[in-house]
């Protein structure tokens, strides 16, 4: 019997709101998927999900989303 899926909410999503961004291991790395479409999934060898933190917590992403508030 496999173990299912332990998703993790990132802490800068709402605290009921359907837009999250969900974390979990998975057998061949690390797994993303935004709560909206949970069936949408994708799946990062554990180093390009490091670089890909790295870039996000640089602002390298923040184009994207328009302005962002730095706390």
């Amino acid at each position: 019997m496999s173990t299912p899926i332990q998703w993790r909410k990132s802490s800068f999503s709402g605290a009921q709101g359907p837009d999250c961004v969900e974390v979990a291991r998975g057998s061949g790395g690390v797994l993303l998927r935004e709560s909206d479409e949970p069936r949408a999934v994708l799946s990062l060898d554990p180093s390009r999900f490091a670089m890909f933190l790295a870039a996000a917590k640089a602002g390298e992403f923040d184009a994207f989303a328009g302005r962002i508030e730095r706390a």
